[in-house]
């Protein structure tokens, strides 16, 4: 089960009235002790399939909590905050169309939080269109780069084949949140085991040719294989907001560390083709990012400021990174996964009619 909380760093939810029904025959009934403020809000499934919960304002449709996958016999907890207006429980059931219960109209002079404006499957598509469009141009850059490196291996070229390696491997980690889409071929090119990884160990640790060309042949196969399925395959709507912070969760955890870092020492250029990633991701979300998410500037801030560092210190190993920067690059880099955090949400796709 998943429950949105939109807050950060507030004081405690007060508790709230208890039992609202979710079901098909009661949906949003029992909401008797409606306050403006923070609150903790309690639904309980009393049917007989798992539901979804949104508690929406009455006319404007905005979101202001949500809980997905609850059971019936089980109860949640929606942490919401809600300024003086009318308000209601929407209950999503499976093999149901929504079902939206009674107003409920909400006095008093407590502030209210953020809410949104469902972003629904229809906005999502064209966006996901364009979106698979440009990873299908991203993918063929990745398969000419490819190539390249293995014709370096298989003819020896060692030293070519490091400068190809990195235009590849960047290349790779550039295509952002359509990883989700290429299935086991992802594991295979960019795992920890296979793909990249190992043909970076052994081309910064005087591995010979002969040992490389296997590991480079099968990295091109899986590449092109990627691009010969990528028809037959979706990114999921869902992705690309999820992804948009989860692409630099992993850039935080794996290269500012250096734990993916088999001798090339190149990690902060793989965080900066991460977070190219990133950027490509947002500026494809931005038609539905900017009328409903008013940080999105920040999102921007913190961006440029993580680009600006980063591009100072391509080439360099993280381990020769003197402290200040190391502070400087973990610190923004979590600004800006903070103000990331909620793209998920947003743009999560929501079922309205």
């Amino acid at each position: 089960m998943t429950v949105w909380r939109p807050w950060e760093g507030a004081a405690d939810a007060t508790g709230g009235p208890s039992g609202i029904s979710v079901s098909r025959s009661q949906c949003g009934q029992g909401w008797s002790d409606a306050r403006t403020g923070r609150q903790k809000v309690t639904v309980r499934n009393t049917g007989d399939a798992p539901a979804e919960v949104d508690l929406v304002e009455v006319g404007s449709g905005k979101v202001y909590g949500e809980v997905e996958g609850l059971g019936p016999n089980t109860s949640a907890q929606l942490d919401v905050q809600l300024g003086a207006g009318k308000y209601a429980i929407r209950c999503l059931i499976e093999d149901t169309d929504p079902i939206t219960g009674p107003a409920v109209t909400v006095t008093g002079d407590g502030q209210g939080g953020p809410g949104v404006v469902p972003v629904t499957k229809n906005d999502m598509l064209p966006l996901v269109k364009k979106y698979e469009a440009g990873v299908a141009r991203g993918v063929a850059d990745l398969v000419t780069k490819t190539d390249k490196l293995r014709a370096d291996v298989d003819a020896g070229h060692l030293d070519a084949a490091r400068t190809d390696w990195l235009a590849a491997h960047l290349a790779y980690n550039s295509l952002g949140a359509a990883y989700g889409a290429f299935g086991d071929f992802a594991g295979k090119i960019d795992g920890s085991g296979a793909g990249f990884h190992p043909l970076e160990k052994g081309l910064w640790h005087n591995a010979s040719a002969a040992a490389l060309k296997p590991i480079a042949d099968q990295l091109a196969v899986d590449v092109h294989g990627v691009q010969k399925d990528l028809p037959n395959e979706q990114v999921d709507p869902n992705d690309l907001g999820l992804r948009a912070h989860e692409i630099m969760e992993n850039a935080l955890q794996f290269e500012l560390t250096g734990e993916n870092d088999q001798g090339s020492g190149t990690s902060l250029n793989t965080a900066l083709a991460n977070l190219n990633g990133t950027a490509t991701v947002l500026a494809v979300l931005d038609p539905v990012l900017k009328p409903r998410y008013a940080d999105l500037p920040q999102v921007q801030k913190w961006e440029t400021r993580v680009r600006v560092l980063l591009t100072a210190h391509q080439n360099t190993p993280v381990d020769k990174l003197d402290h200040t920067t190391r502070q400087q690059l973990n610190g923004a880099v979590g600004e800006l996964l903070e103000k990331l955090a909620p793209v998920a949400a947003i743009c999560d796709v929501r079922r309205v009619s």
